[in-house]
């Protein structure tokens, strides 16, 4: 990570004077170090964006939707476990919820390019809770299949594509251009408070007779508060936006990405740190065959690094090599999940965790920055829409990769045989896109704005 050199002064007091070989006392009046303060407002998450009235409403229905969809991402892998006993079953639900991902995130970016993306984020929105609402239903009838409850998730995921792909092609637009990042990173904290207290609310409820439906109708009742922060959008469309929102605009969409390969390289690090280095799929077994309990703190401790990480952040919009910083950051991950998968212990295991997603945090802020900020406005529903696939698709392949290897081989090696190797593909995919690994994030905001201006 590279920082900017510090301005030296050529005139002024503050001056070193040079006189026959001696150099004079220099007056450190007008540049005092900083204090201990000031250091730790400067390490502080950046709070700006939260004065925006409109992303603060966001930020709001965001977290507290995020609370109930982590309690249902939790409980339809334990209770398709619990009707199959197979982590295979439960991987293939990871492969129900890609294929919808894949197709509408791709699609619903190029809508969210064309019309408004309140209405369009609201509607997708109304599909997923419908969906929360019908796991509810098939809970309390006790229909006990499987082949529903898959299916129900790829409905899900599919609204959820098309909400997601709006819904980043949002926040860029409400909060000013340098406050980008710092939104971001308010965001994946916000969320990930959400990914802390969901799972633990799930293990939880889960433990409960009917603990299933329990879990359903909180993510039910709590996603009624992103619905509400959606509808009191005011309209929002690009000032240029495509003439069509069909195959041709979604193609437009990738090949801007495979033009750019700071972009490209952005997604596919992510998607090798999601598909080899997401151990999800294997949390029910692994709590059914080594640590005997606590599911819901492996759910969660990944979340609570974030969140941790998130309360002191204020240094990731500093940062200049942001391409760079994304590297260390997905190592970082890999890394830590590696460890973790030979942990035999829960505590050490939930630690390695939240190491891993500290990890996470930063390179998810960076992820989403240099999408936003790099991608013009008529293309960022799109961008979206491809960083919905990844962000959310990768996992999913993930858990399909996870429970097939761990059915095939071991629990150790699908954890932490994929994490080394994912370590070693980033490290060489980085070193040899050289624009990627000197991507400057202030030198490209320097040229946006001359062009703007």
């Amino acid at each position: 990570m590279d920082f900017p050199p510090p301005m030296v002064s050529t005139a002024g007091p503050a001056r070193d004077k040079v006189r026959c070989g001696a150099v004079t006392t220099i007056d450190r009046t007008e540049d005092p170090s900083p204090t201990i303060a000031d250091r730790l407002r400067r390490a502080a998450v950046d709070t700006r964006p939260l004065a925006v009235p409109a992303f603060r409403r966001v930020l709001v229905g965001q977290g507290a939707a995020l609370v109930g969809t982590m309690v249902t991402e939790v409980a339809i892998p334990v209770q398709i476990y619990a009707m199959s006993h197979s982590s295979l079953y439960v991987g293939l639900a990871g492969l129900a919820g890609f294929v919808p991902i894949v197709v509408f995130g791709l699609y619903g970016g190029a809508v969210a390019d064309a019309v408004d993306r309140r209405l369009l984020c609201l509607w997708s929105s109304l599909v997923t809770w419908a969906v929360t609402v019908a796991l509810l239903a098939q809970t309390l009838l006790g229909i006990d299949s499987v082949a529903l409850v898959l299916v129900l998730v790829a409905v899900q995921a599919a609204g959820f594509a098309i909400s997601s792909s709006s819904r980043g092609a949002i926040i860029p637009t409400i909060v000013p251009n340098d406050m980008v990042p710092a939104a971001n990173t308010l965001s994946f904290t916000v969320g990930n408070i959400g990914q802390v207290l969901g799972p633990l609310v799930a293990g939880v409820l889960v433990a409960f007779p009917h603990g299933f439906a329990y879990a359903y109708g909180v993510d039910a009742l709590l996603f009624t508060t992103s619905l509400y922060s959606t509808f009191r959008l005011p309209s929002i469309t690009s000032p240029r936006a495509p003439a069509g929102s069909g195959l041709r605009a979604v193609l437009e969409g990738l090949r801007f990405i495979s033009g750019n390969p700071v972009l490209l390289m952005s997604f596919a690090v992510d998607i090798a740190a999601m598909v080899l280095a997401m151990p999800n799929a294997l949390f029910p077994e692994a709590v059914a065959a080594r640590f005997h309990g606590g599911i819901g703190l492996l759910y969660s401790a990944v979340a609570i690094g974030s969140v941790l990480a998130g309360l002191v952040s204020g240094w990731i919009g500093r940062v200049r090599r942001q391409g760079r910083a994304l590297t260390f950051a997905v190592i970082g991950w890999a890394t830590a999940i590696a460890l973790a998968g030979f942990a035999r212990t829960l505590w050490l295991a939930v630690l390695l965790l939240a190491l891993a997603g500290a990890a996470d945090l930063v390179s998810a802020v960076y992820r989403q920055t240099i999408l936003q900020t790099y991608a013009p406005d008529e293309m960022r529903g799109r961008m979206q829409g491809v960083f919905t696939v990844v962000v959310s698709g990768g996992p999913r392949l993930g858990d399909l990769r996870a429970g097939a290897m761990a059915a095939t081989t071991t629990l150790t090696i699908a954890w932490s045989g994929s994490a080394v190797l994912c370590v070693v593909l980033v490290i060489v995919a980085a070193l040899a896109i050289r624009p990627f690994w000197h991507y400057d994030a202030h030198r490209t905001s320097q040229l946006a704005d001359g062009g703007a201006a």
